[in-house]
């Protein structure tokens, strides 16, 4: 198991490894595992780009973002044209279903909403936003239209994960009550983490996933 001094040095090793980042910009606290990222960025972008280095990191148990965004001048964007250049985003995107999702921005953050079949159309709809100039944070309030899950989803479930990952899989309990899904075990690291999740989201007639699992040291 890594020390905290150890996870603090490799964290911020990553981060001065991506060149979509200014590490110089990024404040890294570790405690017991958990990772702290403090400072104020040029761009949401960015912010992005943090989150996914600091979740490749082996030994990260939790992350908690405390950063915010503080747009350049030549990054700022009025409200209008924002959110012209999220719904032409979506229509251009071959996985979101553009006219059912709504785009409301104020002072740069951008909220949307509407209902959608799928996880993974949701997600590339925030994921459509992270790179749009003016942006300065996302509230994703789609939500997943009902549909009713098969009779044996918790098996099919855990064969998705198995194929995924087999031996990660065998540490990893899925149980079903209605459209929500649990997760508990363990795993090796936050991408294992988010990796076992999405395999889930996948699962037809699952509208929550509540990810309780841990990473291991």
């Amino acid at each position: 198991m890594k020390s905290d001094a150890q996870l603090k040095k490799d964290v911020m090793a990553e981060l001065e490894w991506d060149p979509a980042i200014n590490a110089s910009q990024v404040g890294v606290a570790v405690k017991n595992g958990v990772i702290t990222l403090t400072g104020h960025l040029d761009t949401y972008a960015e912010k992005n780009a943090v989150e996914r280095a600091v979740a490749r990191v082996g030994g990260v148990q939790a992350i908690a973002v405390e950063m915010d965004v503080k747009l350049e001048p030549n990054h700022r964007r009025n409200d209008a044209d924002i959110a012209a250049a999220a719904e032409s985003a979506f229509k251009w995107h071959a996985l979101i279903p553009a006219e059912r999702i709504r785009v409301k921005v104020e002072k740069g953050w951008v909220t949307l909403s509407g209902e959608v079949d799928w996880e993974y159309q949701r997600h590339n709809a925030e994921k459509a936003i992270h790179n749009l100039l003016g942006v300065v944070g996302v509230s994703n309030a789609i939500t997943l239209k009902a549909q009713a899950a098969p009779g044996n989803i918790t098996l099919r479930i855990k064969d998705a994960l198995t194929r995924q990952a087999e031996e990660e899989a065998k540490h990893i309990e899925v149980s079903v009550k209605g459209s929500r899904a649990i997760l508990q075990g363990t795993v090796h690291s936050w991408a294992e983490r988010s990796a076992a999740a999405g395999a889930v989201w996948a699962a037809p007639g699952i509208a929550e996933v509540v990810n309780e699992l841990r990473v291991s040291g």
